[in-house]
């Protein structure tokens, strides 16, 4: 692992750390869009981080997408982070998912924050993530953490 990548994990953990957040009811929403224009919703998604990596699944934890890196910055009071890998676990599989492009916004702050050149904001602790796969596939997250373990 690159130490620019190992630094923006360290820095996304422990920033998720501070925040405290442990076991809480799942609210975020995913979209996944397939190139054939087929779109999938997933409600209460669980948000977490574990073992360095962001994690999305559902409640059920059948299916998880892990994010586990991303190189990060600060765009006014949003961290934003742009994912470099990306993995989907399911029935005790692995498999890489390679993007073309990919953006992860987390609000950090206790007040709600305006995404620049945007109308979207984003509430405390929120987080919001827009991909494209190589496949033509199209997936965004908006939801709340929701669990932080070490």
């Amino acid at each position: 692992m690159h130490a620019r990548h190992a630094f923006a994990i360290l820095l996304l953990v422990s920033i998720f750390g501070a925040l405290g957040v442990t076991g809480a009811d799942a609210t975020g929403t995913m979209r996944v869009q397939q190139n054939d224009g087929t779109v999938q919703v997933y409600h209460d998604v669980l948000i977490r981080v574990a073992q360095r990596t962001l994690r999305i699944g559902s409640k059920d934890r059948k299916g998880v997408l892990v994010i586990d890196r991303a190189a990060c910055t600060y765009a006014g009071s949003l961290l934003r982070c742009l994912p470099s890998t990306i993995k989907f676990e399911q029935n005790g599989q692995t498999h890489t998912i390679q993007l073309i492009t990919g953006t992860l916004y987390v609000n950090l702050t206790d007040d709600m924050q305006q995404l620049h050149h945007s109308s979207t904001q984003l509430s405390p602790h929120d987080v919001l993530l827009m991909m494209q796969t190589h496949r033509g596939t199209y997936i965004s997250l908006h939801g709340h953490i929701d669990e932080m373990q070490p």
